[in-house]
């Protein structure tokens, strides 16, 4: 994704295939997406679709013959609008697209992430607040935008947001608009004020309802706690997760009570030998709200630095260590639609002051992104052209490069002894093969064999 085609006949042709695979014009309807005269909306969105994929605000984009920038804005600050459900609208019959060329076998996953929306010049952005920035360790003003993402493995998909300001009264520092308590614009405010995980929970239980399927949660340490790997439970989800190095979590391990830095430094002192892939893994207890849940514990060597370590946590307790790894591997997923939508598709580039207007924002943005990944799923699949290609090309599950070659030389070795050629001409030729392998796939292949 980092080459956008800029060619506005292009854009044109993506936005209407586009609009025609996900029955836009229908989910427009569905979330209040309406213009009572003038201008089609869907001539809005490619409008600002093409503003976003060409790097321009609304201000900066050239005017359009049938209608003027103040109906985009109008259009953009309904709050009747509900931006939320367009975007998992959306995500819901991509997904249904999506599934027709992707094995059944592949695990589906929920990721859940923010990054920070900035408006460090702003002074009256609705509900701007000073909200905490995990990387730089400092405060800045703006908005947390908290993502809820779709991945098979290949695909990612963002299904809902929430543009999060702060609980605290001492950190808001934009105004508040007053709406009836019943209506979507007082749900929405009310909902950007409460605390961030339990806006999470409440995310994934929207997305459940409607239809999405997904047997994991994935999320980095900010979201790991006990409740949270509870709570998913309890929605029959499995939680996979970063733990934090804290003392202020404790877990039973082997009858005594004692923290992740605890038990890595028993671990260490035990004459366990270290696996390939990861360190060490055991299983332990947490105590969330008088019961008891195993949990699977997986302490993995950060940049190759023993003194430097990850612990990964899953309440799946059936899965191996590597599998673990290889799951919470999908979380950069995420990352990378946050590091595409600040790059190229003007995140938080917008002189947008309404609360709606930035929802409507977000939203826009989501819709981009999800016309990227989808012509980047069919150019790199096959599968996607044609019957032929869907009848033939089947998916594969995930498998380990030691299986795959043993598989190889296996069915090589079939062949052979099912036709004419000398059988020690080839067993010189594979002798030669496996000596070039690096040592690690070697010793994984005599594992394996």
């Amino acid at each position: 994704m980092s080459i956008l085609q800029h060619s506005t006949t292009s854009i044109h042709h993506s936005f209407k295939r586009f609009s025609k695979l996900v029955h836009l014009s229908e989910i427009l309807r569905a979330s209040n997406v309406k213009k009572s005269k003038g201008i089609k909306v869907t001539t809005l969105l490619e409008w600002l679709l093409n503003a976003i994929l060409n790097r321009y605000s609304i201000f900066r984009a050239d005017e359009s013959q049938f209608f003027t920038k103040r109906t985009v804005r109008n259009c953009l600050n309904n709050s009747r609008t509900n931006w939320q459900k367009l975007v998992q609208l959306l995500a819901i019959n991509l997904i249904t697209y999506v599934e027709h060329f992707t094995d059944p076998r592949r695990r589906q996953a929920l990721i859940v992430d923010d990054s920070l929306f900035k408006r460090e010049f702003s002074k009256n952005t609705e509900l701007l607040a000073r909200v905490f920035d995990h990387d730089k360790q400092a405060y800045f003003k703006g908005f947390r935008a908290l993502t809820l993402g779709w991945s098979d493995g290949n695909t990612f998909l963002p299904v809902n947001f929430a543009l999060m300001s702060s609980s605290k009264k001492s950190n808001q520092l934009g105004i508040f608009k007053h709406f009836d308590k019943r209506s979507l614009a007082y749900q929405r405010r009310a909902q950007a004020q409460r605390k961030m995980n339990n806006v999470a929970l409440e995310l994934i239980d929207s997305s459940l309802k409607n239809g999405i399927k997904a047997k994991y949660v994935l999320f980095d340490s900010w979201y790991s706690s006990p409740h949270m790997f509870s709570q998913l439970l309890n929605r029959g989800l499995f939680g996979i997760g970063m733990l934090k190095k804290t003392k202020k979590v404790y877990f039973r391990y082997r009858n005594r009570q004692m923290d992740v830095k605890t038990l890595y430094e028993n671990l260490c002192r035990t004459k366990w030998s270290t696996k390939e892939k990861y360190l060490y893994s055991s299983m332990v207890t947490f105590e969330v709200d008088g019961r008891e849940m195993p949990v699977k514990l997986v302490f993995v060597t950060n940049r190759g630095n023993k003194n430097n370590y990850l612990v990964l946590a899953t309440t799946k307790t059936s899965l191996r260590p590597d599998q673990i790894i290889q799951m919470y591997g999908r979380r950069w997923q995420i990352e990378s639609y946050f590091k595409v939508a600040k790059q190229y598709l003007q995140f938080d580039k917008t002189q947008i002051q309404s609360y709606d207007g930035l929802c409507g924002h977000l939203s826009i943005v989501a819709l981009s992104y999800d016309i990227l990944a989808l012509s980047q799923r069919e150019n790199i699949d096959e599968r996607t052209l044609g019957d032929i290609f869907y009848d033939y090309e089947r998916s594969l599950p995930d498998i380990d490069i030691s299986d795959a070659l043993s598989w190889l030389i296996q069915t090589i070795n079939g062949l052979v002894k099912n036709s004419c050629m000398n059988s020690s001409i080839l067993d010189s030729i594979f002798d030669e093969f496996i000596k070039a392998l690096p040592n690690r796939l070697i010793r994984l292949l005599s594992n394996a064999s």
